[in-house]
């Protein structure tokens, strides 16, 4: 299974990193997948079979994520792309009356864990020409009254064209993907008339197969509705 390229997806449990590890193996890709539920991990794990490989850790935690992409390259031969896409909102909003807590836990996830996933796969992705793809959202686009979580996202935007610049030296690419609603569990209540996981997994595994002279650096899908 050498042959096959590879993609390391954090937040691969459920929502967009699960519907993203089910695309890319129908794309042909293997997929290393990274969340802290071990059971819902086995479960995708049984479903995609040999194109996976399950790795259970905390993305914030940055010696879990090198070993889980060393454990992952070695499996497969190789890392072609990394999807940081673990994140999370806030259940108390805005400054005055917010939980610093959980605005704590919020960069940890949403900024340091992600930083963590292109500091240990670049030395792979290195080695293979290869491709680094954030979770961003629209919510980094504009601007929305107080929202601390928005900010987050803000830097992801920023930081994900800076590594576009930078990965150009040497071949490789870097891709925001900036969703606007998605019917996930990252909300407490269904959103049916939003996006779907499958949607905005779409758009990874096509910014991931476009051809070596294209570099798509961001992509925006919004629901119609």
């Amino acid at each position: 299974m050498t042959d096959r390229k590879t993609v390391f997806i954090t937040g691969a449990s459920s929502g967009i990193g699960g519907a993203t590890a089910r695309a890319a193996v129908a794309a042909g890709w293997n997929v290393g997948l990274m969340a802290r539920s071990e059971d819902k991990l086995a479960k995708l794990h049984k479903e995609l079979g040999e194109a996976s490989f399950i790795v259970p850790g905390d993305a914030t935690d940055l010696d879990a994520q090198t070993a889980a992409i060393a454990a992952v390259s070695e499996r497969f031969g190789g890392l072609h792309a990394a999807f940081a896409n673990a994140g999370m909102g806030l259940d108390t909003p805005g400054t005055e009356t917010g939980d610093p807590e959980e605005w704590r836990r919020l960069i940890d996830l949403n900024i340091m864990a992600l930083l963590y996933t292109a500091k240990a796969a670049l030395p792979e992705l290195r080695k293979t020409r290869g491709h680094l793809v954030l979770t961003g959202s629209v919510a980094g686009k504009i601007h929305i009254s107080g929202s601390i979580y928005g900010a987050s996202k803000w830097f992801v935007h920023g930081y994900g064209g800076n590594m576009a610049q930078e990965m150009r030296e040497w071949g490789g690419r870097c891709t925001v993907i900036a969703p606007g609603m998605v019917d996930t569990p990252f909300f407490s209540e269904p959103k049916p008339d939003k996006l779907k996981p499958e949607d905005v997994a779409d758009a990874v595994v096509f910014a991931l197969t476009r051809p070596e002279r294209a570099s798509v650096q961001e992509i925006t899908v919004m629901p119609t509705g």
